[in-house]
């Protein structure tokens, strides 16, 4: 059976049928890593704008990823950026980390929106209409080239971590608990930019601190 193909625009048509005109899409990168922060991009493109290849950052291979990264930033009529790092996400919890790094990046962008759609996130007495979509970033072009933009920012800022720990090989794994970042972690210990809520460093200090009491 052929794959039905998605409009990109659908939202965005409709809503400039309403009579919006800056709308914006916003989405978040790095909720499920033990390390680093929680990166969310919001980007207002031009009407009906189209840019081939471009589709949710997670079906994207890197490569495609960093090709898109900054024509999108150059043909935007505007983006931004938010992050938010471990030390919050750990008090705040990871969704409300994401919803704080989302309207951070709609706070930076140079243009304001008068309308934000986002990949399934609600925010709480927005001054301005908010639509969450479920799994927008595929549904969406505005979200999708948020998805790209967040995807990409965070990826540099594990590589730069990589630079300064890399014995923990964060250029591979980018933060998220596969087999050998796991072993990496219990053999080394987790820095100051790991997530100590997440339960794989929680479990490992714990773990830490029944073998202190078990020898002190």
């Amino acid at each position: 059976m052929k794959k039905m193909e998605v409009d990109l625009l659908a939202y965005e048509k409709e809503l400039y049928q309403q009579g919006y005109k800056l709308i914006c899409g916003t989405d978040e990168a790095g909720r499920g890593p033990l390390v680093g922060p929680v990166v969310a991009a919001a980007v207002i493109l031009p009407k009906n704008y189209h840019l081939d290849g471009l589709n949710d950052s997670k079906q994207l291979s890197e490569k495609k990823r960093e090709a898109l990264f900054p024509v999108i930033k150059q043909e935007a009529i505007a983006y931004g950026i938010g992050i938010v790092d471990a030390k919050v996400i750990d008090e705040v919890n990871i969704y409300e980390a994401s919803r704080m790094a989302m309207q951070e990046a709609i706070q930076n962008m140079q243009i304001s929106p008068d309308y934000v759609l986002t990949d399934a996130m609600p925010f709480k007495e927005y001054p301005i209409p908010v639509l969450p979509i479920v799994h927008g970033d595929a549904l969406s072009i505005s979200i999708a080239a948020a998805s790209v933009l967040a995807k990409v920012t965070r990826d540099h800022i594990m590589y730069e971590l990589d630079q300064k720990y890399p014995e923990y090989e964060f250029r591979k794994h980018k933060g998220y608990p596969t087999k050998r970042h796991l072993e990496l972690l219990k053999k080394l210990g987790p820095t100051k930019d790991y997530r100590f809520t997440y339960k794989p460093v929680r479990d490992l200090i714990n773990e830490g601190e029944k073998n202190e009491e078990v020898y002190s």
